[in-house]
């Protein structure tokens, strides 16, 4: 095997380079949560073999190490790190948090007990599945809503006023122009009309009948943090799509 070159361009020793700690060669029982019953031992390898000597050319004091390019493991447990071969990425492991340089490509499901965050998350169908609020060995499933645009919304009711006061927030997260504003009329005809909208801080509305305002409104808006969404995209070769 040939002599591996390390990060900064150099050649790697020529040696074997132990880890923390001293060599314990002994097996251990990895108990009934890591092997199969009866519990199998376990063997702790704390010198690694950088794959750069032959496998029987090492240090006698040193457990015997094993470098594997292909495995296939049952249950793994890490207690602290795993890292790439460069000690970051792709795949990085420190304590509880697992983060990854490059695609991920899944044949299954990906569970999580937490939040999964990303620039941008990409679904043939997109879903919250819950346990069922109200009915035992049932389950509730629904779906987001689609459409063309990075949207967001505020909605509520607007009683004995007429100004609807937008979240502060909205003047650096929405398209002031995209705003838009549904109104549904609770308990009689009002006649009510949008009368402006102010800086996009605040809906202004009016009764064209003169009666008191009493409603549900919603107000939909475009964000403009974030790129402008292209709907109809070309067909890229080799890029991996929700569908498969």
């Amino acid at each position: 095997m040939a002599q591996q070159i390390m990060p900064d361009g150099t050649a790697a020793p020529l040696a074997f380079i132990p880890s923390y700690g001293t060599p314990d060669c002994t097996e251990k029982d990895g108990g009934a949560l890591w092997s199969k019953p009866p519990a199998l031992p376990t063997v702790r390898y704390p010198h690694i073999w950088y794959g750069n000597l032959n496998e029987n050319d090492h240090d006698p004091d040193y457990c015997p190490p094993w470098y594997h390019s292909t495995a296939q493991i049952e249950s793994l447990r890490i207690n602290a790190n795993l890292q790439g071969a460069l000690g970051y990425g792709p795949i990085a492991v420190t304590s509880s948090v697992v983060s990854f340089t490059g695609a991920i490509t899944s044949v299954g499901n990906i569970t999580s007990a937490a939040a999964i965050c990303g620039a941008t998350f990409c679904a043939a169908s997109k879903t919250f599945d819950i346990p069922h609020p109200t009915k035992e060995k049932k389950r509730l499933v629904y779906a987001c809503l689609e459409g063309p645009e990075n949207g967001v919304y505020v909605r509520g009711r607007l009683t004995g006023k007429n100004v609807i006061e937008l979240p502060d927030y909205w003047r650096g997260l929405v398209d002031p122009a995209s705003i838009t504003v549904s109104l549904t009329q609770i308990g009689s005809s009002q006649d009510l009309i949008v009368d402006k909208i102010e800086w996009g801080s605040k809906v202004v509305i009016r009764s064209g009948s003169a009666s008191n305002i009493d409603c549900y409104y919603t107000v939909n808006a475009t964000r403009k943090d974030i790129a402008p969404l292209e709907v109809e995209q070309d067909v890229v070769e080799g890029k991996t799509y929700p569908e498969g």
